[in-house]
C-alpha cells in the first residue's frame, strides 16, 4: 500500500484513506490485532507508516478501493450515523445490499430533517466540502409555522446569538406563504449544529419541515424520497472544481 514518500502517516489513517473502513473502524481493527505491517501485527492505530509497506487486514492485502460518491434523498426519521446507541434506524439502512465500498456521510442531517445527503470514501473531497473557509453553500427549503416578516429574514442574515454562539444565514428568501405558514429558502455556508432550527426558534417560528436541496453545485433534483444513486462524472467534476485549491 503506497502513500506519500517520506511522510509518516498513522496506520489507521492509511486504512481509512484506502477506502476500506471509517477511521474509528480502522482504529478498532488495529487494536483488535487484525492488521499486520510487513508481517508484524501492529496494535497502535497511530503507528507511523512511510509508504510501500505490505498491509494485511485479516490476512487480506489492503488495496485502494475505488472512489465512490453517492447522493441520498434522506427521509425524516433516520439518524445520520452508522450505528445508533439508542437502536434508532440509520441512513445506512438505505445502503444495505448496494455493491459499494465503505462510505461516510459528508456532514449530517438531523433525524427530523430530510433531503440531500452526500456519501463518499474520498476523505479529501469530503473535508474540503465541509471546510468553512471555502464558503460552499448548502441550500434548504424550510416550512415554518407563522409568516416571517422582512425584519425576521434580516435578523437571520445579520446573525443571532444562541447559547453564546453567533449563528447566521448567508441568504434567506420567502418562497411562498399561506394563511398560517410559509416556505422559505435558506443558504448556509457554515455547518453548526441545528443552525436553521435554532435561528427560527429564537424568532418564535416552529420548523415544520426542513429539506436540504443543494450542496454547492450538487442539486437533489427529482431523486425519490429514500432513494440513493451514484453521482455522474460531471457532478463529481463540479465538486472537485469548487474544492480545488
Amino acid at each position: 500500500m503506497a502513500n506519500t514518500p517520506h511522510r509518516q502517516i498513522g496506520l489507521a489513517r492509511v486504512i481509512n484513506k484506502a477506502g476500506h473502513s471509517s477511521r474509528s473502524q480502522a482504529e478498532r481493527l488495529v487494536r483488535d490485532g487484525k492488521v499486520s505491517l510487513d508481517g508484524k501485527t501492529i496494535l497502535d492505530p497511530e503507528f507511523p507508516t512511510r509508504g510501500g509497506e505490505r498491509i494485511l487486514i485479516d490476512g487480506a492485502l489492503l488495496e485502494t478501493v475505488r472512489r465512490c460518491y453517492l447522493m441520498m434523498n434522506k427521509p425524516r426519521g433516520l439518524v445520520t450515523s452508522a450505528q445508533d446507541e439508542r437502536g434508532r434506524d440509520t441512513v445506512y439502512s438505505l445502503l444495505e445490499g448496494m455493491p459499494i465500498p465503505h462510505v461516510g456521510p459528508v456532514g449530517r442531517l438531523d433525524k427530523a430533517s430530510e433531503g440531500l445527503l452526500l456519501f463518499t470514501n474520498d476523505t479529501v473531497l469530503a473535508n474540503s466540502l465541509l471546510d468553512p473557509m471555502r464558503n460552499i453553500s448548502k441550500t434548504y427549503h424550510v416550512q415554518v409555522r407563522g409568516i416571517p416578516q422582512e425584519q425576521d429574514l434580516l435578523k437571520m442574515i445579520s446573525g443571532i446569538m444562541d447559547d453564546g454562539e453567533l449563528i447566521r444565514a448567508s441568504q434567506v428568501t420567502i418562497l411562498r406563504q399561506g394563511e398560517s405558514n410559509a416556505w422559505i429558502e435558506v443558504l448556509l455556508t457554515e455547518g453548526k449544529n441545528r443552525e436553521i432550527r435554532r435561528m427560527l426558534d429564537s424568532l418564535g417560528f416552529e420548523t415544520l419541515r426542513l429539506m436540504r436541496i443543494a450542496m454547492g453545485p450538487l442539486v437533489l433534483g427529482d431523486l425519490a424520497k429514500g432513494a440513493v444513486r451514484e453521482l455522474s462524472p460531471d457532478e463529481i467534476r463540479l465538486l472537485q472544481i469548487v474544492t480545488r485549491d
